[in-house]
């Protein structure tokens, strides 16, 4: 059981330096690295092959290991980073993603898949040794090097190299390939059985190793405990003339002298500790997270019942509740931390799919990812990844023109698509864009018609002819392949985001590409709010959405046909929103020069006022659902409780800004969706 655990904490570990690894090579492929990125690199990849070989998976140590050989190549300066060299490096990376996931399965990769791959890393390799720039540069072979008949190595682990997952017994295995090889065990460390620590380390070895081989090849054995170990590796037959020119007189370990060739492995290691990190159940920090918004319910009820006590009576009160709402925000930002990650993990999947797809189309595309740090909780990040991918396909199968066509059209031959993330008013937006011929209109018109999904006799504008394509079972392809055709995409994409909580939506123009922009919450369980009346109902605005409030003048309100009352600021005009009128409250106040307008900005960078009836505070509130309990009730992200104890909804802003940019704002009836009762 134990053994499972660690596998699969193996496997998690072996995704994020995937990640890593790829994030790398994005910068190889951009021409934008240094001699970092390839130390990163080669560090990912031999980091999977040690945790591999640890747990038997032998085809990935030999595929990791052929990547690692041409990487120190490379960051050595023996071999020159070219394109060729990239592409078979990101070829590597796929094929390894492939055998983890086959081996994490249980299943296992079919025989061969990765020998094709093996060979060209070991050619790539061997033609950098062979090659006379190669040959040239680099440093003259120590005297007690290839000319050495066999080696002596002193191996001496730290207590510590068991605790860091290494296994003496692979290194041995490693060894014994190189040539006839002797072993002796030293246990002069040894304590007595009452003082052994089970987890540490203690005996030492010494061997013998009949082979004339490199002093190199030796090294690459312990490359990967170098930082664990006291290592000494003698020549057995140094050259004439004294000292080896590889070896400190006295023998002592290489690694204390300058210039060394152990030196030189032992520096490639000499990196900044990673930050300590504990790996814990998503579910228990769920947990976590719903004491905290308990605990913010409790504290906002001590302070309304607080404000009810004269001072004087408890003197110490007020500056105590103070005080723990502030440690209180501050162990929801903590938790919320906790709670969040970067879209990195599911971006980082999505260069192999284009440079996959593209092959397979015969286009040339080029991905831009931006924004990939932005973080959101993770449990939408893990539920994005396959929108991204319905996205990203059509997007290289509908929108990218072939290399003639954009030429043709006066565009460069290579197509892009990008790929980004931000934080926008307390909500996350993801855009896909492509610079393709955009959304042919004409042809999704008459498609939806020829389906029987648009009436013949039907006038559409463009935004709603654009809104077609996220029907279920449309699609314009003209015959089934293997990307496309058969009306699966679109409509599970704007599914899958509706279920999240978010929204998609679609921009195009002829010619010139199209842009998708998902608007998705952040999912935190507390967020600040405004607290805000309308008539006898109370909702909350979330503060990162307000740009402003202001009482407007009766000269400040305009009407305008088709589109209802405007307010004209500083040469402006924004929309006016009247709560009441979405939500269907009939004592609220109407006349919005005697109320207050709270213009907020949605997720499309447009303002909206808000017309309500009065301001009544800003506070931390806890966000519960109402769609596992209730149902979606339109124009609302959820509801929380005040600290009277009373039930407030929580406004979407996108949402109403949606409806204020069609001239229709969904609004639920007193009849049809009954509000909850602030008594």
């Amino acid at each position: 059981m134990m053994f499972d655990h660690l596998r699969d904490t193996y496997f998690e570990e072996s995704a994020e330096l995937l990640e890593s690894a790829y994030a790398q090579l994005a910068l190889l492929a951009e021409g934008t690295h240094d001699a970092d990125t390839v130390h990163a690199l080669f560090r990912a990849v031999h980091s999977i092959k040690g945790g591999g070989g640890a747990f038997g998976l032998d085809r990935v140590v030999g595929l990791a290991h052929a990547m690692e050989t041409l990487l120190d190549l490379l960051r050595e300066g023996e071999l020159a980073m070219e394109p060729p060299l990239i592409a078979l490096l990101l070829r590597g990376a796929d094929a390894l993603a492939d055998l983890l996931t086959a081996e994490r399965g249980g299943e296992g990769a079919p025989q061969g898949f990765e020998d094709n791959l093996v060979a060209a890393f070991h050619q790539a390799a061997g033609s950098a040794r062979t090659s006379p720039a190669s040959i040239d540069t680099a440093p003259a072979p120590p005297a007690g090097g290839g000319g050495a008949s066999g080696w002596q190595i002193s191996f001496r682990p730290h207590p510590a190299l068991l605790r860091n997952a290494n296994e003496p017994l692979l290194l041995v295995r490693e060894l014994a390939r190189l040539g006839p090889l002797t072993v002796k065990v030293d246990a002069a460390a040894l304590p007595a059985l009452e003082c052994i620590e089970p987890e540490d380390a203690y005996l030492g070895w010494s061997f013998t190793l009949q082979a004339g081989v490199d002093r190199t090849a030796v090294e690459e054995v312990f490359e990967f405990v170098a930082d664990d170990c006291d290592l000494v590796i003698e020549p057995m037959e140094p050259a004439s003339g004294g000292v080896a020119l590889d070896e400190p007189a006295g023998g002592s370990s290489p690694a204390a002298f300058p210039g060394s060739p152990s030196e030189a492995v032992a520096a490639r290691h000499e990196t900044p500790a990673p930050a300590a990190s504990v790996r814990v159940d998503v579910a228990k920090i769920d947990r976590l997270v719903n004491l905290v918004g308990e605990l913010v319910i409790n504290q906002a009820m001590l302070v309304q019942l607080g404000s009810t006590l004269p001072p004087s009576l408890c003197p110490g009160l007020v500056g105590g509740l103070e005080t723990l709402s502030q440690h209180l925000r501050e162990l929801q930002e903590g938790v919320m931390a906790i709670r969040t990650q970067p879209v990195r993990s599911v971006f980082s999947r999505m260069p192999r799919l284009v440079r996959e797809l593209s092959g397979q189309l015969g286009k040339d595309v080029r991905l831009v990812i931006t924004g990939e740090a932005t973080e959101i909780d993770k449990t939408v990040v893990e539920r994005l990844a396959d929108p991204l991918t319905h996205l990203l396909r059509n997007a290289l199968d509908h929108g990218i023109e072939p290399s003639a066509e954009r030429q043709t059209a006066g565009k460069p031959g290579q197509g892009t698509v990008c790929l980004g993330a931000e934080q926008r008013g307390g909500r996350i937006v993801i855009e896909v864009s492509d610079d393709g011929r955009g959304i042919d209109r004409a042809r999704v018109l008459a498609r939806a018609r020829e389906r029987g999904l648009v009436a013949p006799d039907a006038v559409l504008g463009d935004a709603e002819t654009d809104e077609l394509i996220f029907l279920p079972s449309f699609s314009t392809a003209a015959e089934v392949s293997a990307v496309s055709g058969r009306g699966v995409g679109m409509d599970v994409v704007r599914r899958d985001i509706q279920a999240l909580g978010g929204r998609i939506a679609v921009e195009s123009r002829h010619g010139a590409g199209s842009r998708f922009l998902l608007s998705l919450p952040l999912t935190l369980a507390v967020l600040d709010g405004l607290v805000v009346s309308v008539g006898r109902q109370a909702y909350i605005v979330p503060i990162a959405a307000i740009v402003e409030s202001l009482r407007p003048r009766s000269g400040d309100i305009h009407a305008l046909v088709g589109h209802g009352e405007m307010l004209a600021i500083r040469g402006a005009y924004i929309p006016l929103l009247p709560l009441h009128r979405c939500f269907g409250i009939p004592d609220a106040e109407r006349d919005p020069a005697r109320g207050i307008v709270v213009i907020v900005e949605t997720d499309s960078d447009r303002q909206i006022g808000l017309l309500v009836d009065d301001l009544v505070g800003q506070q931390q509130v806890v966000v519960k659902s109402l769609d596992a309990n209730y149902g979606p009730i339109p124009g609302t992200g959820g509801a929380t409780i005040l600290g009277d104890g009373r039930v407030a909804l929580i406004l979407d802003i996108p949402g109403l800004g949606y409806g204020a940019q069609s001239s229709s704002v969904p609004a639920p009836t007193p009849a049809s969706q009954p509000q909850p009762a602030l008594h």
